[in-house]
Order: structure tokens, then sequence, then C-alpha cells
């Protein structure tokens, strides 16, 4: 057992810090104050392109079969993940999740896509110089958690496709260059009717309708899509028609949860330290002399956190660790989330406590994290979910089971003890004083 960062993430690590403190973190203030995101052709993008960082999984899974790294151990990607999107969510989360890309949708192809696909798909993020985005198109107006309920259409029509419905809060929804996009060829069939299918961005009947204004996270590019009668061919379905055959297709595509939950997880950990450490130099500057008997009042709350910090960052690392090794992880990844989640929120509210009525000035970092941080409780299944999904998987209640409850599990077990997660609003990101403290941080 080791709990020790792997030596060959260290250099990588080190480099997101120097650009979290340098860029990731100006950039994200400059974002929240002007209210939307940075521009496609902003030159930071082209800088972080060149030095070899990206937004989601680009690498290859053959054969079904645990991935090895060139020494034979198990390959670490989704461990080398979360350290890396620890460390850049402390500095911004939305400037983290606004880097050139596959993003969420690189999971689904990476895990289902045809060779072909993932060649022409994944194969463009090898060009540094061109910045380049993806994305996951699942949420609708009135789906989120509740996938049975996706109303977009997919008619066949010859060897060709046509969609026909909406999507919301999808992320580099506007910028991508694809989206991997859910639709259903009859609602009536539930999941069995699920098809995803790799859009272009520019086909025509694909049209962005707007990019959200949010409460947080306004660095993170968030779009509402429309598509009408756009037609695609064939050869667009993500893993071919035979992947579909008896739900397996799409169990397998929506497994790609199970790999990107203990990301947002790792994320809450590194939003909740940004938060910490914040509170913490407060306190120990502002509390000192007369106004020591404060620190005593909040230094339980502080240590609760910590160690909270430390635990959830135990819960993530798991999850990733089962991952990489093709191991059933729906159970720990729900957990982590749901548990990381909550945890970034309680750290910043600690921090706005700790500064005062001053807190909730919009020039101070603990308030820009504490609207930043609502979205982990959303993105990829709510926390509500998390709980029935870990539930049903711990007492095996199953979804045909529950049919007759109305509910419909945003996370269904396929039978081999891998699982697969429903998006539950997988792509929305909110973001939504007399004295000044000694040592508060004006962003």
């Amino acid at each position: 057992m080791d709990f020790q960062i792997d030596p060959s993430f260290e250099p990588i690590r080190q480099m997101l810090g120097w650009l979290g403190k340098s860029k990731l973190r100006p950039l994200g203030i400059e974002a929240d104050r002007q209210g939307g995101p940075l521009p496609p052709d902003h030159p930071f993008f082209k800088e972080v392109l060149s030095m070899g960082m990206t937004g989601g999984f680009v690498g290859k899974l053959k054969d079904n079969k645990v991935p090895r790294d060139d020494d034979g151990r198990p390959r670490r990607t989704s461990r080398r993940a979360v350290v890396l999107a620890e460390e850049a969510a402390y500095w911004d989360r939305g400037m983290a999740t606004s880097l050139p890309g596959p993003s969420l949708g690189g999971a689904p192809v990476m895990l289902t896509g045809t060779d072909a696909q993932k060649e022409h798909y994944l194969g463009m993020f090898k060009d540094k110089t061109t910045p380049r985005w993806g994305a996951f198109a699942m949420s609708e107006p009135g789906a989120g958690s509740d996938v049975a309920r996706i109303r977009t259409r997919a008619k066949r029509d010859g060897d060709s496709y046509v969609l026909s419905g909406e999507k919301c809060f999808i992320s580099n929804g506007a910028r991508a260059s694809w989206a991997v996009v859910w639709a259903t060829i009859d609602p009536a069939l539930g999941r069995s009717g699920h098809r995803a299918f790799l859009v272009d961005q520019g086909t025509p009947g694909f049209t962005v309708a707007c990019i959200e204004k949010k409460m947080g996270l306004a660095a993170s590019e968030t779009a509402s899509l429309v598509f009408d009668g756009c037609r695609v061919p064939e050869s667009a379905l993500l893993g071919g028609e035979e992947a579909y055959a008896g739900k397996g297709g799409f169990k397998s595509a929506m497994k790609a949860f199970d790999m990107t939950r203990p990301l947002v997880a790792a994320m809450g950990v590194g939003m909740g330290r940004a938060a910490y450490d914040e509170t913490l130099r407060v306190a120990r500057e502002r509390f000192t002399g007369p106004s020591s008997w404060r620190l005593s009042r909040v230094q339980d709350r502080l240590v609760r956190v910590r160690r909270k910090l430390e635990m959830g960052r135990m819960l993530a690392w798991k999850a990733a660790w089962l991952a990489d090794h093709k191991r059933p992880n729906a159970v720990e990844a729900g957990m982590a989330k749901a548990y990381c989640a909550q945890l970034g929120l309680e750290a910043a509210s600690l921090g706005l406590e700790v500064l005062g009525e001053s807190g909730g000035a919009s020039d101070y970092l603990v308030e820009k994290i504490f609207r930043d941080v609502k979205a982990l409780d959303i993105v990829e299944g709510t926390q509500q979910i998390q709980r029935v999904v870990i539930a049903r998987r711990l007492i095996g209640y199953t979804e045909d089971r529950g049919r007759s409850t109305g509910a419909s599990e945003a996370s269904t077990s396929n039978g081999s003890g891998a699982k697969d997660s429903s998006n539950g609003s997988a792509d929305t990101a909110e973001d939504s004083s007399t004295h000044t403290p000694a040592g508060a941080t004006h962003v």
C-alpha cells in the first residue's frame, strides 16, 4: 500500500502549479469579472497546448484488457488525472475545464469508439499548434439525472441518421470541434433505444443557441445546443450499430462516468484546499493579540476540514486506482464524488464565516470559490443521485426491481459488475463591505 504520489507525476504537477499561479487563477478571476469565458482564440490556449497540457482522455484501450505502461505495471492514466485535476482546480476549476482537449467527450470515444473514430476524433488532439475542444451532450431541458427521459430523436433515413432535439449545459459546447450527442431511436425503448453520435461542429442543422450566464465558473463555457434535422452518416454512430445489441454499447459508453467522477471528486478536494488555505492564512493573521480568542472558535472546524480533505483525496485515489486496473468502481466513484463535492462547499462556507461581513464581497477569493464549487454538487450526477446509485449497488437493487417506483436510476449495473452512470446534468457548470480583513486576498 503506497500513499505517495507517483514520482513520474511530479514534474507535470509542479509545472501545473506554476501555470496555476501565473495563469489559471489570474485568468479565472478575469473571466469572473467579465462574466464570461475567454474566447477560443485567446493566446493562453496556444501557450498551454505547447506545454503539452490538455483536458480529457486521449488514450486508447484495446481488447478490454488492463492497459499497461512500458514497465509492465497497470497504466496510471486515471491516477495521474486525479492528481492533476486536484492541482488545477486548486488554482481555478473554470479555467481547468476550459483547457483544450476532448473534455468529457474523450472517455466515451476511447471506451466505445471504433478504431477509425478514435483515430479521427482523438487523433486530432495530437496537433499541438491548434487548440481544439470536444464536448459531451446529454443533458436536456427535461432530462438530466433521469436519462430515460431523453427526447432528442435519431431517425434512420437510408444510410444516415437525422437528429432533432435540444441539449443544455454543455461544457465547451460552442467551441467544440465535435460533440458526443446522445439521442433515442424510440423513447418507448428506454435505454435500449439510446444511441450516441459523433457530430462535427458546422454540420447543417447543428447550431449553438446560446452561451449561459452562470453564478460561478464563468471561465468555463456552458452552451445550449439545437439539432434541427441534423443529418449525420451512419459512420457517426459511436461504436457502430453492433455495439448497441442488448444495451451493451450504451452501458459500455456510460462507464465513462466511472472514470470521470473521481476527477470531479479530486476537483472538490482541490477547491476545498484553496478555500482552506485562504481561511487558515486569514485566521492566523487576524486572530492575534486581543483577538486570539476568536481562533479557538474556529480551530476545531479548521481541523475538521483538513481531516476531511485528506479523506476525500483517498476516496478519489481509490476510485482512480480501480479504474486503472479495469475493476468495477461505480460505488467508489459515487462515494468520492458525493463526499468531495460537499467537502469543497463546506470549506468555502467556513472561509466566508471567518472573513465575517466582508466575506460576501466579490473581491475576495473565498467568495469566488463559494460560487464556483456549488457546481460540483450537480455535474456528473447530483448528490441525491450518487446516494441512490451507491445504495442500489450495496443492496443489489436493480433497475427492473425498482421500475415500479417510477424513479429511473442514474446508473445501472451491466451484469458484469461494471457500472454505468447517467450524466445527472453532467455538463452543468454553475457559476452563480465596510471592513477589509488583514491578510484577505483580493481577487
